[in-house]
């Protein structure tokens, strides 16, 4: 006795996979393309949310983890940070405070140059703040004396390690050196002990530093790996000529996030002249670039999904063509139009379904092995994918947000089903008699 288990499945599905499976093939090649349309347009949706989120949390973290979550300042150079510590220090929230130097200096090692900047802290306060020890992968967090820790980038171009002996020359003395050969030009009269008196002097202007090198940092972000050297808090101050003073204060909070609320209260703690900066402050314009940028493409990958339903639309109007004497057939033996619209509504969300799925699992498998990709095409093109120098990241971040996920799949099969309703409705309208006549 032969089966019955399809006729199981409701009338109106069971018409759909029959319409959507043909007599030849599995799948017509205008479904397919149907269903390839929306898998690439979820999977190009979960690839670029994934990356732009990760873009926005991994630079949060490597900003949170290399800077502090407030800095003080003022228009000039604080001579009484030690007092403005002790205030901020006492506002609610805080937990502790570092001070710093900061500016740009040049390098040079075995004739190699380079003009980074150099951050004069101290260390055990620093460390404080920041995840500084963290960052450590070469050598050790110490500085005592003529000692610097410089950030792996620097270290690759100038060729140095744990050990090695830089040159540090600043160019904050300059003033002081164009001074002293104006003197020495204006005063060529002088007799020669004054004149070497003021070449003596113009040789300790430009005397260079020498520092040990004691260990090397990776932050993960290629903006601070490429440009910092941290050296004592004391020969920032010397290089700069900062007598006790310093360029700022760095502060950390109990909660990063709430470091706007904090920075009121900080602010009605400090004196005339000074400032507190957050630091989403400091970083607003690459938060802001890359919130724009996620939500732009967000959209523009939408769009990839309304083509992928236009393309489902297609095919339904092509499949009510073709199917117009089967139409009939059922019109004429009584079927409703609730029921044939069904026949082509659930074939677009049949369609809309094995695109969702395979798109989500696509997606999610271009997600976990993005680096890898990046590597491969990186082979096979012969170029640098993702350079590090521009992005600022050495991998590519990602971060799947279930949500998001969620979001992107429901608007596309509610756009695949969506698209089925045009389709569906002009086959439940067909004349019966019409579809008939000439079959």
């Amino acid at each position: 006795m032969p089966t019955r288990s399809n006729t199981r499945l409701p009338f109106s599905l069971f018409l759909a996979l029959r319409f959507l499976k043909p007599k030849r093939t599995f799948l017509s090649i205008i479904t397919l393309i149907s269903v390839l349309g929306v898998t690439l347009g979820i999977m190009l949706l979960i690839v670029v949310m994934s990356i732009m989120t990760g873009f926005g949390l991994e630079l949060q973290k490597k900003v949170i983890g290399f800077e502090a979550h407030l800095m003080i300042g003022r228009n000039g150079i604080l001579q009484d940070w030690r007092g403005i510590a002790e205030k901020v220090s006492a506002t609610p929230g805080v937990t502790a405070t570092a001070p710093f130097v900061m500016g740009p200096v040049i390098v040079e090692f075995q004739n190699h140059r380079l003009a980074p900047k150099i951050r004069g802290i101290d260390l055990e306060r620093e460390m404080a703040i920041t995840n500084l020890k963290d960052f450590i992968v070469a050598g050790e967090a110490r500085l005592d004396g003529d000692e610097a820790l410089l950030g792996s980038e620097v270290a690759r171009a100038l060729g140095a390690g744990v050990g090695d002996t830089i040159t540090l020359y600043s160019p904050g003395n300059i003033g002081e050196l164009m001074e002293s050969l104006h003197s020495l030009e204006t005063d060529a009269a002088d007799d020669p002990s004054a004149r070497e008196e003021k070449i003596g002097k113009i040789k300790e202007v430009i005397l260079p530093r020498e520092l040990t090198v004691t260990g090397i940092f990776e932050s993960g972000r290629y903006l601070y790996d490429s440009e910092f050297i941290l050296v004592p808090l004391h020969i920032g101050q010397e290089v700069y000529a900062l007598g006790d003073g310093v360029h700022g204060l760095g502060v950390k909070t109990t909660d990063p996030y709430l470091a706007a609320e904090y920075q009121t209260a900080i602010e009605k703690r400090l004196d005339d002249g000074a400032y507190a900066l957050t630091w989403m402050d400091l970083n607003r314009q690459l938060f802001e670039a890359i919130g724009m940028e996620r939500g732009l493409l967000f959209f523009l990958m939408l769009c990839v999904s309304i083509v992928a339903g236009f393309c489902i639309m297609n095919t339904l109007i092509t499949v009510t063509v073709l199917k117009t004497r089967e139409v009939g057939i059922m019109k004429a033996l009584g079927a409703r139009t609730a029921q044939i619209v069904w026949v082509f509504l659930a074939q677009g969300i049949v369609v809309g379904l094995l695109g969702t799925v395979s798109g989500l699992g696509l997606g999610l498998l271009v997600v976990a092995g993005r680096n890898h990709l990046r590597d491969a095409l990186s082979t096979v093109l012969g170029i640098q994918v993702f350079p590090p120098e521009v992005y600022e990241f050495s991998q590519i971040p990602a971060k799947v947000i279930p949500g998001d996920v969620a979001v992107i799949c429901l608007c596309a099969f509610v756009i695949c089903s969506l698209a089925a309703l045009v389709p569906a409705w002009v086959a439940a309208r067909l004349d019966p008699v019409k579809a008939l006549r000439y079959e």
